[in-house]
């Protein structure tokens, strides 16, 4: 679950230690699976960057990166920050505060996004408006890595996906105040909004996914 709009302060110190306790690495390798593919982008962008990890660890994976990250929590942006400074490459990655549900990215800006358990703290209504605005300010041949919960095949797995999205959902609710309570359909909006799916990997029993997308050669009209 992400910070979208959503106070996650009282939550920084802990998150990562719920997160372990809940699903293990799972979360954690979902987030990691792709970010090699990084590497070489001179310019990234980290929506909704939480604690700071994907960062650290990106800041060693991609040592001629330029990382913008975006959180709309002081507090987790304070332990990012912590984190960051442990690896020496402070100079390269840069923090804003910001609502997610109104960032906007100056156009062409970046090589990559990653939106890594973001975009479940949307409706769909959110996701479509948020990859509206985003997509400008990625350059032409840009990655969006995406992390997030989906809906297994299976009945069975389906089941036990819908049980642990209402604790889930109703955890973040009571603790943060979010007030979305249903997974959207974020796979198929950055379909139809020009991305297509080029590599993916799922966890958990097809609970967790990690997947990376580029841009169709023919964007839709």
């Amino acid at each position: 679950m992400s910070r979208a709009g959503s106070s996650y302060d009282r939550l920084a110190r802990w998150y990562r230690a719920l997160e372990l306790a809940a699903f293990g690495r799972d979360l954690e390798r979902a987030r990691f699976a792709f970010l090699g593919q990084l590497g070489e982008c001179g310019s990234i962008l980290l929506l909704g960057e939480g604690d700071g990890r994907c960062a650290q660890r990106l800041a060693l994976i991609a040592p001629r990166s330029r990382i913008h990250c975006v959180d709309s929590s002081p507090g987790m942006i304070e332990w990012a920050t912590r984190r960051i400074a442990a690896t020496g490459a402070g100079s390269r990655v840069t923090f804003e505060r910001a609502d997610l549900r109104t960032f906007v990215p100056d156009p062409g800006s970046f090589d990559a996004v990653a939106t890594l358990f973001v975009l479940d703290c949307f409706d769909a209504q959110g996701v479509e408006s948020l990859v509206s605005r985003v997509s400008p300010g990625l350059r032409r041949r840009a990655r969006w890595l995406f992390a997030d919960f989906v809906l297994p095949p299976g009945a069975l797995a389906r089941a036990r996906a819908r049980a642990w999205l209402a604790v889930l959902y109703a955890y973040f609710r009571w603790e943060t105040g979010l007030r979305v309570s249903a997974l959207p359909p974020s796979e198929a909006i950055l379909e139809r909004a020009g991305w297509r799916r080029t590599a993916f990997l799922d966890l958990n029993r097809g609970f967790v996914r990690s997947a990376v997308f580029e841009r169709a050669q023919e964007q839709p009209t």
